[in-house]
């Protein structure tokens, strides 16, 4: 049996559906070998960027890793930043890198690079294939590896001939190791913090932001009269009418600091204490309150859930308090001018239930998000990592997960840019995915940041590098020269058509909104 088949029958037996593929010629073994196996779906990016995006969408949705098919350490490399999102929201991902047969890797041939460096750097897990028979092993820790909870970067390395060779080895299925205990130690002195007279938070995140993790807060909340709150970015929030409101951060770090300022206890569930994204001169990086009692109680890599559990337990908490429930009340215009009072509103509205919200709108998410707690209930799936050009490849990913869910993705022009190749392979794979591109013409948030680190007294020639109006990007032209149908909105009777459209639409669709 040829090893590359055998891997794959590895994979495939311990649960894989979806490879997403840039491949090269060190590939071919791996191409033929899915060619033979219809059980997966292999989904093509035309940059590896796209690929790893979606591979990240598509495990935050259905909970398991796709495997990526990827060419040499160029071709890794240029899904890094895709990989760092995922690493940061703790997302399940298999990557499998053609490198150049073992025998040919003293020559250095043009595509040869520090492949093992660039795995490390990236990647929670790395593995390398030493010959046809040890693969399809290495293919079964690669999958243990990447679901080791809450979820893991597993990069398989494969020489070319390691793939072509024959073996009549097939990879065990191997235990997968959940999350690790919470220490009750912790949890008793969570309980006495948040029962004590202090002005308190209970801060959640990671993979504790489900229905079933974000009802138990606010029951607790509730009990004790508690703040709830997460992080500013988070992997997925279940979140809409009906259920308890946990508030994001906001993400400028002045901000964050008032809007922590006053706590004088914070207990930490499935993350940590917040930090801001970047230095800035005179500013703080380190945002709790000086004087605040941190209680780390569940990291990411513990088990949350009963943590939460077991404090609402010594609760007995039972009912959720209404204002910490979104009243579903939406103010939405019917006509006029599409601008950036109206917006979230209108776009809030006419979210439908079950929605999955990719969320890289940038700036012009301002706009929108605050409305967004009002909608029917959704998932809402965020820029984890901070490195733009995930909101396309994300919703990408998560639309193969959720057939029967529309998707839509709020992207910033500047950073859809990145990865505008998600459009082609929505397309190719009739995604319902609805594209909204909030169209400033700018680098909006790099325009603020320069001022914020305090980069004063710059002229046209600074300014230029944030500009993207010269030229201007046709986003309806580009849009449907990859296959998908555009319009630029510019009423409120438009968008309401474009975004009516889209959702009904058995495939994908962009709506450009100038900002």
């Amino acid at each position: 049996m040829n090893s590359a088949d055998a891997l794959l029958k590895t994979l495939i037996a311990n649960g894989l559906e979806v490879v997403f593929a840039n491949p090269g010629t060190s590939e071919m073994h791996l191409v033929a070998a899915i060619d033979h196996h219809p059980e997966v779906r292999p989904v093509l990016g035309l940059f590896e960027g796209v690929v790893t995006g979606a591979a990240d969408g598509y495990a935050r949705m259905s909970g398991k890793a796709a495997a990526n098919l990827l060419h040499l350490g160029p071709g890794f490399g240029n899904g890094f930043a895709n990989t760092h999102n995922a690493k940061k929201a703790r997302t399940p991902m298999i990557n499998i890198v053609g490198d150049h047969a073992t025998y040919h890797l003293q020559y250095d041939a043009p595509l040869t690079s520090d492949l093992d460096g660039l795995a490390k750097a990236s990647s929670d897990w790395v593995g390398r294939s030493s010959s046809p028979d040890d693969l399809s092993q290495l293919g079964s820790e690669a999958w243990q590896a990447a679901h080791k909870f809450p979820g893991q970067i597993a990069t398989m390395l494969v020489p070319a001939d390691c793939a072509w060779g024959e073996t009549e080895n097939i990879g065990p299925k191997l235990e997968i190791e959940g999350p690790l205990k919470v220490d009750d130690q912790l949890i008793d002195q969570a309980f006495k913090s948040l029962s004590s007279d202090k002005n308190s938070m209970l801060y959640i995140g990671g993979n504790f932001l489900d229905e079933e993790s974000v009802t138990l807060a606010g029951k607790i909340a509730s009990a004790c009269g508690c703040r709830l709150a997460t992080d500013t970015f988070v992997k997925r929030h279940r979140r809409g009418v009906g259920l308890t409101k946990v508030e994001p951060i906001p993400y400028f770090a002045e901000l964050a600091e008032e809007f922590l300022s006053g706590v004088e206890s914070i207990v930490f569930i499935g993350t940590k204490p917040p930090v801001s994204f970047f230095a800035y001169p005179g500013k703080k990086s380190f945002l709790s309150p000086e004087k605040a009692e941190l209680i780390e109680v569940a990291s990411a890599f513990q088990d949350g859930k009963y943590a939460l559990n077991a404090l609402n337990e010594m609760f007995k908490g039972s009912k959720i308090d209404k204002h910490l429930i979104p009243d579903g009340k939406i103010d939405m215009p019917t006509s006029g001018e599409l601008n950036p009072e109206n917006l979230g509103a209108l776009f809030t509205g006419l979210l439908p239930e079950e929605a999955i919200v990719s969320d890289e709108a940038a700036t012009s998410g301002f706009f929108v998000t605050p409305h967004a707690w009002n909608a029917k209930p959704l998932d809402w799936l965020a820029l984890t990592g901070g490195s733009i050009g995930q909101g396309l490849p994300l919703a990408t990913g998560a639309a193969i997960a959720s057939p029967d869910r529309p998707v839509i993705c709020l992207h910033g022009d500047g950073g859809a840019m990145y990865t505008i190749q998600s459009l082609w392979t929505q397309a190719r794979e009739s995604l319902n995915v609805t594209n909204i591109i909030f169209s400033n013409r700018a680098y909006a948030i790099l325009k603020v940041e320069l001022d914020r680190v305090g980069a004063l007294g710059t002229g046209d020639r600074a300014s230029s590098m944030f500009s993207l109006d010269n030229p201007e990007i046709n986003w309806v032209s580009l849009a449907e020269s990859l296959g998908v149908p555009a319009k630029q909105t510019l009423t409120v009777e438009e968008f309401h058509k474009a975004f009516s459209y889209g959702i009904k639409s058995e495939g994908p669709s962009l709506i450009e909104i100038v900002i």
